[in-house]
């Protein structure tokens, strides 16, 4: 027997999907600034144009959906850029935990079947030393903060900027289940093989939405709309937000909320609050 909440037709549903998020900054903020060290300064605009090229690329290179995208690489903006591009694409990111051992590194690679890896020059030396037992690995793609070019024996399908260069930024991202495997990684393996863990497009979009909220909600008072209404989705895990809009409030910055929730994929209710001069009537 189910109990399920008729939805009207007019309903709009939409999943937890990460591209969601990124529609959210372009809609809010698309000259805020990305910055990294003294390598990259470039807006949301730019990281949109950015991510759509690379799975452009990555397309090229015959990733698709379902396939696995393992990526070696410091704390960079390419990084960040992998985050949503792979899953965004229907692919699932495999982050390489380079502080293994070059065996445990080879067990994760093959367990995870990866199909692409997007490898920083500094660890070369260790993909070099496993190569000849990595298995299904159709292309390395190389990254760098533009120094001196690594020397490997490995052959390398490109180099990250010069992929990107040649790429379409405008890329379709496809609708996806909210359940859709997003990204993997693998525990440190202290008590045997590394163990493989996933997240989904929905479990990601929630714990956002939570760190959000926890480090910098609006900036106002436990009582803001918008602090409640993003604390109240998260915690109760709904795809419904109701909001209660104080009388001042105001019309542009209810209106901006609904659009920054419904580009989220929540179905938004507002209520006004009642003027404390007025008596509420009896129910």
């Amino acid at each position: 027997m189910t109990n399920l909440i008729e939805c009207s037709a007019a309903a709009y549903s939409c999943p937890l999907l990460i591209k969601h998020l990124l529609n959210s900054a372009l809609l809010r903020a698309p000259e805020q600034e990305i910055v990294y060290r003294s390598q990259a300064r470039f807006s949301y605009r730019d990281f949109r144009d950015r991510v759509g090229r690379l799975a452009s690329g990555l397309t090229k290179l015959g990733v698709q959906s379902g396939d696995t995208v393992g990526v070696m690489d410091l704390d960079s903006h390419r990084y960040l850029e992998c985050f949503f591009a792979v899953p965004m694409m229907g692919a699932t990111l495999h982050t390489i935990n380079v502080r293994l051992s070059p065996e445990q590194i080879l067990y994760t690679i093959n367990h995870a079947k990866d199909d692409v890896i997007l490898v920083n020059g500094e660890f070369l030396p260790i993909l070099e030393k496993i190569w000849d037992r990595v298995e299904g690995v159709k292309a390395l793609v190389l990254l760098d903060d533009g120094g001196e070019r690594a020397k490997t024996t490995l052959s390398l399908a490109a180099d990250y900027e010069t992929l990107l260069a040649g790429a379409d930024p405008d890329f379709v991202f496809p609708d996806l289940d909210e359940d859709t495997r997003a990204t993997t990684f693998y525990t440190t393996g202290t008590t045997g093989l590394p163990k493989g863990v996933y997240f989904s497009h929905r479990q990601l979009v929630l714990h956002t939405m939570a760190l959000r909220n926890a480090i910098t909600g609006t900036g106002k008072s436990a009582r803001d709309p918008a602090d409640a209404a993003a604390h109240a989705m998260y915690s109760h895990g709904a795809v419904f937000a109701e909001v209660t809009v104080d009388p001042d409030f105001g019309l542009v910055r209810v209106s901006r909320l609904v659009g920054e929730l419904g580009s989220l994929g929540y179905e938004v209710t507002l209520c006004k609050q009642p003027d404390p001069g007025h008596d509420t009537p009896a129910a």
